[in-house]
């Protein structure tokens, strides 16, 4: 349960905080505070986890505990392609290395 990806935000609609996990996106807890956002989000992922188990049903894998090849196909528009290419060549870097740049700002 500690190595699930949580995420505490402010929510504008509920004017309340609200708890998230990444690895069960229908979940979500409303607090006044931040720490009781999360805790309360912790607490349901528990709660279904134990749950889950009861039922024989698969658990989520953390995202941080999972294993990434660094791989992974995108399809664009030709011509989003072709100015991505002229971009690079522009730049003097590799097609990959000027795709890495943009997905990492």
């Amino acid at each position: 349960m500690d190595k699930y990806t949580y995420r505490v935000t402010w929510s504008e609609e509920d004017g309340q905080y609200v708890g998230l996990c990444a690895e069960f996106p229908s979940l979500s807890w409303l607090a006044d505070t931040q720490e009781a956002a999360l805790a309360g989000i912790r607490d349901m992922v528990k709660q279904v986890i134990q749950d889950m188990k009861s039922t024989g049903e698969p658990i989520p894998q953390p995202l941080a505990t999972r294993s990434y090849s660094g791989k992974f196909t995108v399809r664009v528009p030709p011509d989003v392609h072709r100015k991505l290419q002229i971009q690079a060549a522009e730049s003097n870097v590799s097609f990959n290395r000027l795709i890495s740049s943009k997905l990492s700002q």
